[in-house]
C-alpha cells in the first residue's frame, strides 16, 4: 500500500524542484517586504496628518509668526512646521540691515517653500514603487514557476509512464502552490499601493494649499 502523499504547504514545498523552491522563497520574501512597508507607511502617513493638524491650529491661532518661528527653530520635526520654517528663513534672509525687503524676495520664499514641499513629497512616497513592483511582478513570478513545475511534472509522467492522478497531482499541486503565492504576494501590494497613493496625494495638496496661503499672507505684509 503506498504512503499518503503530504499536500500541506510545507510537503508541497519540500518536493518542488530547486527552481520552483527559489520562486516561492523569492514570492514570500516579497510578500513580507510589501507588508513591512504598508504598516511602515501606514504609520508615517497617521503620524504627517496628526503633525498637519497640530501644526494647522498653531499657526491660525493668532501667534505673530515671528514668535511661532522662533518657537519652532529653524529645523521642526514636523512636516508642515518645516515648510513653514522653510518660508520663514528665507523672509528672514531677504530682509536687508536697513529693514527693507531685497528685491524678488516674494519668488525666493515661493522657490524655497516648493523645495520643502517636494522634499516631504518624496519622503512620503517613498516605498511605493516597491508595492507596485511587488504588485506587477509577483503574478508573473509565481506563473513562471508553475509553468516550471508543470513542465517537471509532465517529464515525471513521460518517464514513469503513468498518467495515473496520483502520479500527476501531486507534481501539478507544487507548482500551482507558486502562483497562489504570487497572488498572495501582489493583490495586497496593488490594493495598498492604490490607497497610500491617494493618501499621500491628499496629504502633499494639504501642504500645497497651506504653502499657497502662507504666501498670500507674507505677500499682504509685503504690499502693506
Amino acid at each position: 500500500m503506498e504512503a499518503a502523499v503530504d499536500f500541506s504547504m510545507w510537503g508541497l514545498f519540500a518536493r518542488a524542484t530547486l527552481t520552483v523552491k527559489l520562486v516561492m522563497v523569492v514570492l514570500i520574501i516579497a510578500s513580507f517586504w510589501s507588508w513591512s512597508v504598508i504598516i511602515q507607511k501606514l504609520m508615517s502617513y497617521r503620524v504627517a496628518r496628526r503633525e498637519a493638524a497640530q501644526f494647522d491650529r498653531a499657526f491660525w491661532s493668532g501667534e505673530p509668526l515671528d514668535a511661532l518661528y522662533e518657537e519652532m527653530g529653524p529645523d521642526p520635526d514636523g512636516r508642515s512646521a518645516r515648510i513653514f520654517a522653510a518660508g520663514m528663513l528665507e523672509w528672514h534672509r531677504s530682509h536687508r540691515q536697513d529693514g527693507g525687503l531685497i528685491a524678488n524676495a516674494t519668488s525666493r520664499i515661493d522657490r524655497s517653500m516648493d523645495v520643502a514641499v517636494a522634499k516631504e513629497a518624496e519622503d512620503l512616497q517613498k516605498g511605493l514603487p516597491i508595492l507596485a513592483t511587488i504588485g506587477s511582478t509577483a503574478p508573473f513570478v509565481g506563473l513562471f514557476g508553475t509553468v516550471w513545475g508543470i513542465m517537471n511534472a509532465f517529464i515525471e509522467i513521460a518517464e514513469q509512464q503513468n498518467t495515473n492522478l496520483a502520479v500527476v497531482a501531486p507534481g501539478i499541486a507544487e507548482a500551482l502552490l507558486a502562483t497562489g503565492l504570487g497572488l498572495l504576494a501582489a493583490i495586497p501590494a496593488v490594493i495598498f499601493y492604490n490607497k497610500l497613493s491617494a493618501d499621500s496625494d491628499r496629504i502633499i495638496a494639504g501642504y500645497e494649499a497651506f504653502m499657497d496661503e502662507f504666501a498670500t499672507i507674507l505677500s499682504r505684509q509685503l504690499d502693506s
